[in-house]
Parts: structure tokens; sequence; C-alpha cells
């Protein structure tokens, strides 16, 4: 049997592929399981300067949770408990990559796999998308992690809307409201998001590195008061390294610099 997941790789660039096309890449419990422990490896690994998400085929990103695994974990709120700690992991450690993310969207993007998206740094919608959190359709509740991610990204009012109606909208309405970051022709999506990624694979990986967590600590403190020391200092500590050394050398001999990570 396939994997329900499985990571590629290419010169720096880990993308994680969702594979269960038959049944538009949903997630089964022991999937979520699976793809912290990726995010996780992928986390510890030097080598990766950037994380790809996308799905097997271009019909589906990923349909959410496998409606199946209500009967085995979800069939009464103790076992609920049990299936929203391990999504919320996997998503938590998706977020949590110290590197740049994307999530290449084709396709349904639907419940979980729409929360997903959420937790990634960008989301690259081919014209094929098609986005909803249809949570009351099921006569369930979208846990607060996710929720909190969704109104930080399109707002209170989107985020009702989405939340409320459980319909579906397109990928030009998921642009407008913000929900992804761009929109491109089905048939360019993946030259655009391959060079997109090369792009930000070639910067300096600690400056990725610490724009995200300068990025985090904006959205939780806008005013950033109160900062401390280490957090303070953040804008700082790339001075000492030899990436800026490298950065500052190519600059002035005109060429492309080769950044170690260090």
């Amino acid at each position: 049997m396939p994997a329900d997941m499985y990571v590629e790789r290419d010169d720096g660039i880990a993308t994680i592929v969702l594979n269960r096309p038959e049944k538009r890449n949903a997630i089964r419990h022991e999937g979520w399981l699976e793809l912290r422990r990726l995010a996780t490896e992928l986390a510890a690994d030097d080598s990766v300067r950037v994380v790809i998400l996308r799905g097997a085929d271009e019909k589906s990103f990923s349909a959410g949770a496998d409606i199946k695994d209500f009967d085995r974990f979800r069939t009464n709120s103790e076992q609920a408990k049990v299936y929203q700690a391990a999504f919320d992991a996997a998503v938590d450690a998706i977020e949590a990559l110290p590197v740049p993310t994307i999530c290449h969207i084709k396709g349904f993007c639907i419940g979980g796999g729409c929360e997903l998206t959420l937790a990634a740094d960008m989301r690259i919608a081919a014209d094929n998308g098609r986005f909803a959190i249809p949570a009351a359709r099921l006569g369930i509740v979208v846990g607060h992690h996710e929720i909190d991610r969704l109104v930080r990204l399109i707002g209170p009012g989107n985020s009702s809307y989405i939340l409320l109606s459980g319909r579906t909208i397109d990928a030009p309405e998921a642009f407008r409201i913000g929900l992804v970051t761009k929109v491109v022709p089905l048939e360019e999506s993946d030259s655009y998001v391959e060079e997109l990624a090369h792009e930000i694979a070639d910067l300096a990986p600690l400056s990725h590195r610490v724009h995200k967590q300068i990025l985090r600590q904006v959205v939780d403190n806008p005013s950033s008061a109160d900062l401390t020391a280490e957090e303070a200092t953040l804008p700082f500590v790339n001075f000492d390294s030899e990436d800026f050394q490298e950065g500052r050398r190519a600059f002035l001999e005109r060429r492309k610099p080769r950044f170690s990570g260090h």
C-alpha cells in the first residue's frame, strides 16, 4: 500500500506530498501522526531551506480529515480530544518549522486540509482551488488554535462567513479575502512554486529563521512592548554570522552569495 504521505527532496527543498488521491488526499489519524514526524525530522535537518506541502494530484490539496475516522476516533468527546491532540501536534509542527513553508494548493482544500494551510508562511493556489471549512455541516466545531490562525489571517468577519455559512469559495475569492497569498493558472502553478521555492532557498537561512521569529512576535505583540532582552536583540544577531559577511562580500564583489546558514 502506498504511503499516505512522503517527502521529495531537491537541492535544499523538501516537499511533503499528501498521497491519497483516491480519497482527495484526506488525512487519517495515522496521517496526522506521520505529518508531525516528518515535520520534526525536517526541522532538524540543516540541509533543508524550504518546505512545500502539496497534494499528489491536481484535483485536491486535501479534503481534510478522513470521515471514516469518525467511527474510530470521534464518536464522543473523549475520543475527539485524543484525535484533536494528534491534529494540533501535526499542524503546530508545520507552523514551528524554522524554514519558509509554502502550501501549493490545487483543487479541493477543505476542512482540516484548509486549516493545515493556515500554518504555512505562504499559500499559492492554482486557479482550480476550492476552499471551505464545513464543520457545521457535520455538527462539529473547529478548535481554538485553528480559529485563531484563521482570524489572524482573514479577520473575524471573513472567518465568520467561512465558518457559519459552510460555503465553498473559489481561488479568486480566497485571494480577495486573504486566505491565499497568490493565485496562478493551474498549468503554471508547478513552475511558479518551484521558481519561488528556489529563490527563497538561495537567500540567507538565518535571515529567514529570525524573520519568522519576529513575525510571530509582532503578531502576538503588535506594539512590541515589553520585549525580553533576547527578543529585542533578534534584529542584530545576524551581524555576527558568517552569512552576513558572505552577503556583504558578495554584494561588493557583484556575485551571487553562497549562504551556509551559519
